[in-house]
C-alpha cells in the first residue's frame, strides 16, 4: 500500500439514507493533493470520485491513483474509514 497524509475529512447525510463525504489527501512522492468524494445510499455500497483539490495536476497521475484506489483495498478503506469516522455520530 502507498503511504498516504490525511489533511482533512469530512462525511454528512444527504437525507434521511444518503451519505456523502469527502478525504483530502497527499500520497508518499507525489506532488499534488488529491479528494475523493465517497457517495452511498444506504451507507453500506459506496461509489467514488477522484480529483485534484488545489489545482489540475497531471492526468496521468490522477489515472495512476485512481487505478491504486480500485486495486488497493486497504487503502481505499482508509480513505472511506477517515471521512466515515468524521461523521458526527
Amino acid at each position: 500500500m502507498v503511504n498516504i497524509e490525511i489533511i482533512r475529512a469530512e462525511m454528512r447525510r444527504e437525507d434521511e439514507k444518503s451519505y456523502i463525504g469527502t478525504t483530502v489527501f497527499r500520497a508518499e512522492g507525489e506532488k499534488s493533493i488529491y479528494e475523493v468524494t465517497f457517495m452511498s445510499k444506504n451507507g453500506k455500497d459506496w461509489d467514488y470520485s477522484l480529483h485534484f483539490t488545489e489545482q489540475s495536476g497531471d492526468e496521468e497521475e490522477l489515472l495512476r491513483m485512481d487505478e491504486l484506489l480500485e486495486n488497493d483495498d486497504d487503502l481505499y478503506d482508509k480513505l472511506l474509514d477517515a471521512a466515515l469516522d468524521a461523521y458526527p455520530a
